[in-house]
């Protein structure tokens, strides 16, 4: 007797439903992104490897914990606090989260050796060290207490010479960035590191705004991608509305690098939206200058005068609402923030983007 015919809507040989069909490529391409930077999410112990750029006075503990409670990994500018501030911020994101996040150190920070005390004591997983080629002694502090250290590096030879010295991870910072930069774009740079140096986990920073962007660096060979622009303007940041405003309006073309006064002081150029903070920098410069060449500061101290400068300013900007003589400090991926958005609901569309287009390929 031959058998009843299947019904077409519901045998095992009907076409699967509309729904079924579409969500394949995207459930596809999300495996294929976690793939990607499986090397990050597992370094980081997160679900995206996507951290958080450390911005002093804005990458405190709601961001940091927003940012590690949506999947990301948040991290602590330290910047200027002493051990004690640092060791609140420390204790209020771990009130905040139950997730892993981590703290960002100055090198020249007079009390570096007190504050990756704090960091360690504190059972902090991941130690940056910023602003300087790390000293030796703490390198050995980080690595002999047990934490995971991660550096920048402007170059391939730098960059393998840290991982040499204990580094655990790099990042890669193009001059598209905000804040303190280097000379080089993240597109070069990304060429000249990324196929070259395997042995540690290696991410990508500056100028970044959309998942597609995170992706081609993925695919380069990156293990993740840091963000700081969109997540100062994000619903958490504690900046002022002024300040988030301001990044709404601004453009690309807006976020310009400071003007080195005087190679006789050098000076790290500071990307930032213009203002009339500017041509106050300006001025300063050539305050400090004047002093050093008449030898009332060493050539250190006037270059401290200069940092001094920025924390001030940006406090002014992002505390206070002063936007027009305050450091607005911003990379040129300002263009991309639209609107004020939770830091949840960023990660989700930088994910999303970089699942749809890889999605599109299949």
């Amino acid at each position: 007797m031959d058998a009843p015919p299947q019904d077409k809507a519901t045998g095992p040989s009907a076409d699967p439903p509309t729904d079924a069909l579409a969500a394949a490529p995207v459930t596809t391409a999300r495996v294929r992104l976690d793939r990607l930077w499986a090397r990050g999410t597992e370094f980081l112990g997160c679900r995206h490897a996507i951290l958080g750029g450390a911005m002093s006075w804005v990458s405190e503990q709601h961001l940091v914990s927003a940012i590690s409670n949506a999947g990301g990994f948040g991290v602590i500018a330290c910047g200027a606090m002493n051990p004690a501030q640092l060791a609140e911020q420390i204790a209020g994101t771990q009130a905040r989260t139950d997730k892993p996040f981590g703290v960002n150190l100055i090198t020249m920070h007079p009390e570096l050796d007190d504050l990756i005390r704090v960091t360690l004591a504190a059972k902090v997983g991941h130690i940056v060290l910023a602003g300087g080629i790390p000293p030796g002694p703490a390198i050995r502090a980080v690595k002999d207490g047990g934490a995971r250290l991660i550096a920048f590096s402007p170059a391939l030879s730098l960059a393998k010479r840290l991982v040499r010295s204990g580094a655990d991870a790099i990042v890669i910072e193009g001059s598209e960035a905000g804040g303190h930069i280097g000379p080089v774009s993240l597109t070069v740079l990304a060429q000249e590191i990324l196929p070259h140096l395997r042995d540690v986990p290696v991410f990508v920073a500056g100028g970044l705004g959309r998942g597609e962007a995170i992706l081609s660096y993925l695919e380069m060979g990156a293990s993740g991608a840091q963000l700081g622009t969109r997540f100062a303007a994000s619903v958490e940041s504690i900046a002022h509305p002024k300040f988030k405003k301001f990044f709404v309006h601004a453009n690309a073309r807006d976020a310009v690098p400071s003007v080195e006064l005087d190679p006789r002081l050098p000076v790290i150029p500071v990307r930032g939206l213009v203002n009339d903070g500017t041509k106050r920098f300006l001025q300063h410069q050539a305050e400090t200058r004047d002093k050093l060449l008449a030898g009332e500061v060493t050539k250190e101290e006037a270059q401290l005068l200069v940092e001094r400068f920025w924390a001030g300013a940006l406090r002014r900007a992002v505390i206070d609402g002063d936007i027009e003589t305050g450091s607005v400090m911003a990379g040129q991926s300002v263009g991309m923030v639209t609107s004020v958005q939770p830091v949840a609901a960023i990660i989700q569309e930088l994910v999303g983007q970089a699942v749809a287009a890889l999605a599109a390929r299949i």
